[in-house]
């Protein structure tokens, strides 16, 4: 990987750089602030963000353990062939995380920028992505990294690309968690389960490793749609698992089991049509809620005639399992 050396701290000009090159911003942030710096990076970014939380190597360096009481690195690039509109993306990201350090969030550090060739930029970020565990049998294991399996575990294999959904984030970790607790109830096994907001397809390939007979993708983002389906066809689910672009209503309902890993004034908003999708008695597993908006989704849900039945929470994040009344 060819890189340049790092291009000093917070407020300085991307550098004048010719046509195959970007420009990387990176940021570390507390967990409180990860979502806030995340929509402030993503704002100049075309390609999107990625979020590496802290973790320390294990399993002579096959595995890892994720270190929550540590910050997470914020990143995203931007084209810096055009060395004016570089250094107005770094301008207007310094700005926005100044006002955001003003809210008094913990710990939000400078911005820095470093130069890389365009042939490197898209592999850049998989040496910050493990091999990684969630709860007692699920494994997400990256293309590019080996894994020694024990007995029982459900590999899905992964290359997120630039879509959402690595499996290092809270918010998708609740949810895989989620999703075995309800394989371990039987939930899973021959149904039909709607993924909504699918990113990479984590979630969909997951409830299909777990026994789900037919899973449903929709994004509204083409990149996170055709992601789902590489991810797919990578763990030989290309019959099982489906995508396309678009959100609720899907019009492939009524769901056995709907996961929704968005954010809380989504699910707020799409409270009315999360129940549509679900048949009566059908599950919905909810995620990407800070526990300060816990309760507007709660009573978003208990409007929308659905009641919630459980909770789990890492850090400032919580997950919910919901369910549409039997009648009604």
């Amino acid at each position: 990987m060819t890189l340049s050396a790092e291009a000093g701290g917070e407020g300085e000009p991307a550098p004048s750089v010719g046509p195959g090159v970007w420009l990387e911003l990176a940021v570390e942030a507390d967990v409180e602030a990860v979502e806030a710096v995340t929509e402030i990076l993503g704002r100049v970014a075309p390609g999107g963000t990625s979020i590496e939380p802290a973790f320390e190597v294990v399993e002579d360096g096959l595995a890892a353990r994720l270190d929550p009481g540590l910050p997470a690195v914020v990143r995203a690039y931007v084209p810096a062939r055009d060395a004016t509109a570089a250094e107005a993306a770094v301008a207007t990201v310094t700005i926005a995380l100044g006002h955001l350090r003003a809210f008094g969030l913990r710990p939000i550090g400078e911005l820095r920028t470093r130069t890389v060739a365009e042939a490197d930029w898209a592999e850049a970020w998989k040496t910050h992505v493990p091999v990684l565990r969630v709860g007692d049998h699920i494994v997400i294991r990256p293309t590019w990294r080996r894994h020694r399996a024990r007995p029982g575990d459900v590999i899905i294999v992964l290359d997120p690309g630039m879509a959402f959904g690595t499996g290092l984030h809270p918010t998708t970790r609740l949810c895989l968690a989620a999703l075995e607790r309800a394989a371990g109830r039987g939930e899973l096994e021959g149904v039909r389960v709607l993924d909504v907001g699918c990113g990479s397809g984590i979630l969909a390939i997951t409830a299909a490793r777990l026994g789900a007979r037919l899973v449903f993708g929709l994004d509204t983002d083409p990149i996170a749609v055709e992601s789902t389906g590489v991810n797919a066809r990578r763990n030989r689910l290309a019959r099982r698992v489906m995508t396309r672009r678009g959100s609720v209503p899907s019009d492939e309902g009524p769901f056995d089991v709907v996961a929704a890993n968005l954010i809380a004034s989504l699910l707020v908003e799409l409270a009315p049509r999360l129940r549509d999708e679900l048949r009566p008695g059908g599950l919905l597993l909810a995620s990407g809620i800070f526990d300060d908006r816990e309760a507007e989704v709660r009573d978003a849900f208990a409007g929308a005639g659905l009641e919630v039945t459980d909770r789990a929470s890492e850090g400032d994040w919580v997950a919910l399992e919901a369910r549409r009344p039997m009648i009604g």
